[in-house]
């Protein structure tokens, strides 16, 4: 199962770490460390979700979620209510 949410798509995204900043002895830290390679996934969560009468579970971010209790639909989805 791929790591997608649901209802926008929002998939795992390459990027890579940061080099240290100024460090405690002045200038020490700063070309010290190389940028390594990681991922940012969206924090996806398992929730029964009630559309348009109809009860299904789905794994949505958090995003949507607060979306939904804020507004009632999200995207094409309308009459929407987490369960």
């Amino acid at each position: 199962m791929s790591y997608v949410c649901d209802i926008c798509g929002k998939v795992t995204a390459h990027g890579s770490s940061k080099k240290h900043r100024r460090g405690v002895a002045g200038k020490r830290w700063k070309n010290r460390v190389t940028p390594t390679p990681r991922l940012f996934k969206p924090n996806l969560q398992r929730k029964t979700l009630l559309i348009n009468g109809i009860k299904m579970k789905m794994r949505i971010c958090a995003k949507c979620i607060k979306r939904i209790k804020k507004y009632g639909s999200v995207h094409n989805y309308s009459n929407i209510a987490v369960v």
